[in-house]
């Protein structure tokens, strides 16, 4: 196929409600699926499936000093109040910290405790055996487009809560 058919072939919208039903049945298996995989990493600390997502989160933000948490729940998807409450009960089982910026009081920045780092690290060749098996199938050049297509989905699924959020 030419990459004008190819282009115009993307532009159509797809009329085959089948396919659009299976691949949305697809996204949430799959959701169900990493929710499955959190739980199981999340009981090696002894902590919910979202409180795993924080720290994981904060282990990919952070570069040193810390991670405010409105970043945190901009990433989850979440309000910050959750990661509020969540991150204090992080805090307690001595699994994070929680200090104030140095340049303002009013935001929070979060950073995991040398523990925590360690037993993530502890994790990682288990992690990465399970990784390498499920992407198995994609080349690196596949993924990427695959994730960009799921990003222009996130995307766009975002603008329509935005729009019936608006309707109602």
């Amino acid at each position: 196929m030419s990459a004008t058919r190819k282009e115009g072939a993307r532009l159509r919208p797809i009329g085959n409600l089948d396919l659009i039903r299976r691949f949305t049945w697809e996204i949430s298996s799959i959701n169900m699926h990493l929710e499955e995989l959190r739980q199981f990493w999340a009981r090696t600390l002894g902590i919910s499936g979202p409180q795993w997502l924080i720290l994981m989160a904060i282990s990919d933000l952070d570069k040193d000093d810390g991670v405010p948490v409105n970043v945190v729940s901009k990433l989850l998807h979440v309000d910050p109040s959750f990661v509020t409450t969540q991150s204090k009960l992080l805090e307690k089982k001595g699994l994070l910290r929680r200090r104030p910026s140095p340049t303002d009081a009013r935001v929070v920045r979060l950073s995991l405790v040398d523990k925590t780092q360690k037993h993530i690290a502890s994790l990682n060749e288990q992690y990465k055996s399970i990784r390498e098996f499920v992407f198995q199938e994609f080349d690196e050049n596949e993924l990427t487009e695959f994730t960009t297509k799921l990003a222009t989905l996130k995307t766009r699924l975002e603008k329509a809560c935005v729009r019936i959020s608006l309707d109602f």
